[in-house]
């Protein structure tokens, strides 16, 4: 049976038989174990043309495997190689590299010549390819004189390099003296044989250091050739006297420099032929002069030139296929065209080809008895001639062997035994090469063995294919089954395939694929087994991918890119753009799940990719980064159709910095009248680049432009060219014409002056016209200079006049002006208003009336009345004394209103004037009014002093405020106890002209509060509220001393501490309610009813309400005022003017009412104070209770 495997594989149905290996007539060899007989196999050795550095010492490599070791032997050009004869060459110890040892003494070309390795133990001879060993050459450029050249501008010129051949080949380039190299053109380029071609040569081309470089990479040496002179002259410059002694011998070439049609410098002719071997690069040269310089084209003939291998260079004058095969033959023809016309130039290419496989003969593995083949195919052009060797001796001369049969390029065993093991070497040749391939032929009898390790484990991710090796040999040729599991059946699932080589594979991994398999390998020799490990992962998933983004230039963009994976699997996130590396800059930073780009450059922009890397698998997500920023500039503005009153305009856009330019805007500049200042013309769509503008007369026209997208606007671009338009009359008449008086007698015209831009032209003037609305004189008109303002004088007062302004140049008058109305002079209104009447609403509110002036008397616009108004006398103190005057304007011709923020119980004197724009009238006679009481403000300051066991003593101030006679004080006042809760209330009146009071008969150490107002006839003021407490009884004290020592007994000890105990624990219970409920049902009686007066107080059965001592109730120090739901000092209640928001110059409607919100001043919260009794604590109450 012959062992081989073959790349194809088997799918075994469900159902069927079991999964056998059957590896029969295959064609890949198997490798032998190295621990068994094996013929010698040629594992490594030199190239076939082996180029040598003389300076170093040769090796020749030869590197062979076999079992036993083989021993190995040389020959050289065709002879046996003695090396044992030649001090300089040595064999490296079990192997057949031989060393020549040349640096110490000998030259490298005495060892040159063809050298063969054969490598030989008892089971055959295998032999190397024929190794040509050569040394490397770089011989320097021959002596040569080198004249100067001179030749015309516009002359074509070759200058040949023509380098020394060497081994290998050198490359050529051309250099100046600075070893710079000389810049390359379509009109000057370099050709395939190294020589410099100009098409036409200018002027810049003259110089003295051509230089043509040969590089000979083998021995990394540089030859220079002489340096050429050229010299372009122009046949201007040459003067009468050197023409005449210059003849066209003397020039390079008799060409004219004048304009011609292309002609080849390479190749020659119309026509030429090349030939190139299989799997080179074919490489086509057209070089052509002429003037212009003409541009090359390639064709194929009766074809197309293959997409993905054509390539040009040298300015097209080059065309390269790579890997080129017989179907590149064919005709290719260059074209070379000018303006001038075109030539045409057809290489005919044929491809040979040196010997290539078809089917390389392989190693064969046969037991004894078994058949099998040896094939040897190859193909070539021309059709190489197979030739067969037997241990590297030509099978015709060889030992016979009966079980061989040779049938041209294959050779047939039959039955073969152990003597029929030998390395046989197939040799294809034809002109341009040879293959030499050796395969042995190994006759063995061996049991299975199994190749792979064993206990292997593959980890595999799931619904990937799952690959599970069984490496095994044996000759015969084992069968191969697989198993499942410690005690499974033979796989005889479909959802398994088998290979040849013995791998099982799962097509679609899954979890439940997970487990052991078991691979037998058996012959008739025996059998052998081998268990594998698979796992299957979860796949590693992006589940959140990177984003398209676009980011302005300089801003900063993130990409996230999230991944689940298998938990035994540790994935590597890898960030690319474009497929590379991220750029080596500090903008760019990479964390657990992001990658930020900060400060966004334009290069910036591109593909960025997120790569997730396991041991076993990888994902990416790719995301574009698209860079915007408003567009570049426009730029080479040009004006063109250029007349009196328009021109075209165009220009070429700057980049839009990827986002559309959606319009561009055009703006000018007057460098006549405002330099410098640019002013809007129009705007055009995104898609245009010129635009026709309609222009001014008289205007030195400059345009620029700005690109606009969805970023902003671009810079302007650089100002067009000026413009200067014809001067005409004016088109406008000037704007915001006024006649208004500043004196009684006069009549001021003013209007809003042309600008230069609108003069159209020099000499820039206004007529200025006038005459009375109401009579018939006729215009009167004066033409003034470039001003804006005329005064006429002499006028009545206010009376209407008609006025127009009209522009004027040196050119002609602007259209007919628009006729419009003023007045002159206002003069002050002559009569008071009359009939004033005052009527009192309120305390604090009055109303006023009055009868209009006539409107001939106001010699003016009527602006509205004027109120002034004050406060004249106290009623109180009947102290008479003058207050600041206040005054409230009314606007328009309204004849009442109402007077805010006056004081009750005052007298108040007012009087009217009418008011136009000149000022005010004449005062109407003085009305007297009083205003009625009000209620008191709260009492300045409430203090309780001198306390003692069972009295309290209140000092007051009387209010700030009475707004009226005070009638009597109301104090009211009740206990508070330790629990906080209020006792009774007790009202009691005092006498107006007090500011003390001692209460008496009150209860020692006790909390009391006050309410204390004031009133008067109108009723009763605001409260002021204040807290104190008792002194405590001392004899009660010292009387608890005393029982000190009952108190040291144990019984009342014990009982007191029970007591304590308990007080302790219903004081932390009402702490936690305190704390958790912020107000006690008390409180919300007291947010409800703030007035002690209306507060329920369980007077009947002599118990206190509740109390809460929240931030209103607090108490304050002895001596100090503690604020209530009442206010402890009301701020003076007069209603101020400003709170009508007008002022001095307050609005009012037609009734009187003030235009806008009213609303009185709130009375302000009194401070607290800080201590009268100390807040509640454990300690204070126990104190309390004792």
């Amino acid at each position: 049976m012959q062992l081989e495997i073959m790349p194809r594989k088997k799918r075994l149905p469900a159902g069927r038989a079991p999964l056998l290996l059957l590896l029969c007539q295959l064609v890949r060899a198997l490798d032998v174990p190295l621990d068994l007989v094996q013929p010698p196999t040629i594992t490594q050795q030199s190239p076939k043309d082996y180029i040598i550095d003389p300076r170093e010492n040769i090796v020749i490599q030869c590197e062979a495997k076999g079992k036993p070791p083989p021993s190995f032997s040389w020959t050289r050009n065709g002879t046996h190689f003695d090396i044992e004869k030649d001090p300089l060459v040595t064999m490296k110890p079990g192997s057949g590299t031989l060393t020549i040892n040349i640096m110490s003494e000998g030259k490298a070309e005495t060892y040159e010549g063809v050298y063969q390795c054969t490598a030989r133990n008892e089971r055959g001879a295998a032999i190397s390819n024929n190794i040509v060993v050569r040394p490397s050459r770089s011989p320097l450029w021959t002596k040569e004189k080198l004249e100067p050249i001179t030749l015309r501008n516009g002359q074509s010129l070759i200058l040949p390099c023509r380098p020394p051949l060497g081994l290998p080949p050198p490359i050529i380039f051309w250099m100046d003296n600075s070893f710079q190299r000389l810049p390359q053109s379509e009109r000057v380029s370099q050709g395939l044989n190294g020589d410099l071609y100009f098409s036409n040569v200018l002027p810049e081309d003259t110089r003295e250091d051509y230089i043509c470089y040969a590089r000979f990479n083998h021995t990394q040496t540089i030859q220079q050739k002489q340096p050429i002179s050229v010299k372009v002259i122009s046949v201007d410059e040459l003067n009468d006297t050197i023409a005449a002694n210059l003849n066209d011998s003397e020039f390079y070439s008799a060409k004219s420099n004048r304009e011609r049609p292309p002609t080849f410098l390479t190749p020659e002719g119309n026509a030429s032929h090349k030939e190139e071997l299989r799997g080179n690069v074919l490489s086509l040269e057209c070089i052509a002069e002429g003037l212009p310089t003409p541009i090359i084209y390639w064709i194929k003939e009766d074809g197309t030139l293959p997409i993905n291998r054509t390539f040009y260079k040298n300015f097209k004058k080059t065309l390269q296929i790579i890997q080129v095969s017989e179907a590149d033959s064919g005709n290719y023809q260059c074209i070379a065209k000018n303006p001038l016309g075109a030539i045409y130039h057809t290489i005919s290419v044929t491809v040979k080809a040196a010997p290539y496989w078809i089917m390389a003969p392989q190693n064969l593995v046969l037991s004894p008895g078994e058949d099998g083949r040896l094939i040897c195919r190859a193909n070539g052009n021309p059709k190489p001639r197979i030739s067969w060797l037997s241990n590297g001796v030509p099978i015709e001369i060889a030992p016979d062997d009966p079980s061989r049969n040779i049938d041209g390029d294959t050779i047939i065993f039959s039955n073969v035994q152990e003597r029929s093991s030998a390395v046989y070497q197939c040799n294809a040749s034809n002109e341009y090469g040879y293959l030499l391939a050796n395969a042995f032929v190994n006759v063995l009898a061996e049991p299975p063995r199994i190749l792979t390790s064993a206990n292997t484990l593959y980890q595999v991710i799931t619904d990937r294919p799952a690959l599970l090796d069984c490496a095994f040999f044996g000759s015969p040729l084992p069968t191969v089954e697989w198993f499942k599991g410690a005690k499974g059946s033979a796989l005889r699932e479909d959802i398994y395939v088998l290979h040849e080589n013995g791998t099982l594979e799962i097509p679609v991994a899954q979890k439940d694929s997970t487990g052991t398999y078991t691979c037998v390998a058996r012959n008739k020799l025996g059998m052998a087994k081998n268990e594998v490990h698979l796992e299957i992962k979860d796949a590693t998933r992006i589940i959140k991918q990177p984003e398209y983004a676009v980011v302005q230039r300089g801003g900063t963009v993130s990409f996230e890119c999230k991944v689940k994976h298998d938990h035994t699997l540790i994935p590597t996130i890898t960030w690319l753009k474009d497929n590379g590396e991220l750029p080596n800059d500090g903008r760019f930073t990479v964390d657990k799940d992001h990658l930020v780009v900060a400060d966004v450059w334009d290069d910036d922009g591109g593909t960025y990719t997120c790569v997730a890397n396991t041991t076993l698998d990888n994902v990416s997500a790719s995301a574009v980064l698209s860079v915007v920023d408003v567009p570049n500039p426009p730029f080479d503005l040009e004006l063109t159709d250029q007349l009196d009153k328009s021109v075209q305009l165009s220009w070429t856009p700057g980049n839009d910095n990827n986002s559309p330019i959606t319009k561009f805007i055009i703006e000018y500049e007057d460098a006549m009248h405002e330099a410098g200042l640019w002013h809007h013309q129009t705007e055009v769509s995104g898609m245009q680049t010129t635009a026709q503008l309609k222009l001014s007369p008289y205007v030195n026209y400059s345009f620029r432009v700005m690109a606009v997208n969805s970023l902003g606007r671009s810079l302007p671009s650089e100002a067009s060219e000026q413009y200067l338009t014809k001067a005409a009359e004016p088109d406008t008449n000037p704007t915001a014409v006024e006649g208004l008086g500043s004196e009684p007698d006069n009549l001021v015209i003013t209007w809003k002056p042309l600008n230069g831009f609108e003069s159209n032209g020099p000499g820039l003037q206004y007529k200025v016209s006038w005459r009375q609305k109401d009579g018939d004189d006729e215009w009167t008109s004066v033409v003034v200079a470039n001003v804006s303002k005329y005064i006429v004088s002499g006028t009545p007062t206010f009376v209407p006049y008609l006025i127009k302004v009209q522009a004027l140049n040196d050119v002609g008058f602007a259209p007919e002006p628009a006729v419009v109305m003023g007045h002159s002079g206002e003069d002050l209104p002559m009569v008071a208003p009359g009939n004033v009447r005052v009527n009192v609403v309120n305390s604090t509110l009055a109303e006023v009336h009055w009868d209009p002036v006539p409107l001939k008397s106001i010699r003016g616009h009527l602006q509205g009345y004027r109120i002034y108004y004050w406060k004249a006398q106290s009623s109180s103190k009947r102290n008479r004394r003058h207050l600041e005057k206040k005054i409230l304007t009314f606007q328009g011709s309204k004849t009442h209103g109402m007077l805010p923020g006056l004081e009750p119980f005052s007298h108040y004197t007012l009087n009217v004037r009418v008011v136009n724009g000149k000022g005010e009238g004449p005062a109407s006679p003085d009305r007297v009014f009083n205003t009625p009481e009000g209620v008191p403000s709260a009492p300045s300051s409430l203090k309780i002093v001198n306390p003692t066991l069972d009295s309290l003593t209140l000092e007051w101030d009387p209010p700030s405020r009475p707004n009226g006679i005070l009638t009597e004080y109301t104090l009211k006042y009740q206990p508070i106890n330790s629990t906080h809760e209020l006792g009774p209330l007790v009202d009691l009146k005092i006498p107006a002209n007090k500011t003390r009071w001692t209460l008496k008969n009150l209860n020692f150490s006790t909390r009391y509060k006050f309410y204390f107002y004031a009133q008067t006839a109108a009723g009763s003021g605001s409260q002021i509220t204040e807290e104190a407490v008792t002194n405590v009884d001392e004899g009660k004290m010292a009387m608890a001393s005393r029982q000190v020592d009952i108190a040291t007994q144990g019984w009342f000890i014990g009982l007191m501490c029970a007591v304590a105990l308990l007080i302790l624990i219903l004081l932390i219970v009402c702490f936690i309610r305190r704390n958790k409920g912020g107000k006690y049902p008390v409180k919300e009686k007291e947010d409800a009813h703030a007035d002690p007066e209306i507060q329920p107080m369980k007077e009947d059965d002599g118990t206190f309400g509740e109390y809460s001592d929240a931030e209103d109730h607090k108490p304050l120090k002895k001596g100090s005022r503690t604020p209530s739901d009442r206010t402890v000092k009301k701020e003076d209640s007069d209603d101020s003017l400003v709170d009508y928001g007008e002022g001095v110059n307050g609005q009012f409607n037609e009734d009187g009412s003030f235009i806008g919100q009213y609303s009185g001043k709130k009375e302000k919260e009194p401070a607290e104070g800080n201590e009268s009794s100390e807040a509640p604590s454990p300690v204070n109450a126990m104190n309390s209770f004792v």
